[in-house]
């Protein structure tokens, strides 16, 4: 599975109401790659409020058995 997310720095980003915020990878927004355009103008929205290195990164999820001993 392929899904798009935000990345400032080392930073992820948050998106809530009409506002952002800075987090760690779990609490950040993700969106599926058929959201592109509207994954693009939340980067235009952040670039426009100076997070000038603000970046889309394409997260690639896999799922496989959880061994134990």
């Amino acid at each position: 599975m392929e899904l798009l997310i935000i990345k400032s720095g080392k930073q992820y980003i948050r998106f809530k109401d009409n506002g952002y915020q800075r987090c760690t990878l779990d609490k950040a927004s993700v969106f599926p790659t058929a959201r592109i355009r509207h994954v693009q103008n939340l980067l235009a929205d952040l670039r426009a409020r100076g997070v000038a290195d603000a970046r889309i990164k394409k997260l690639i999820l896999t799922e496989e058995p959880f061994k134990t001993r």
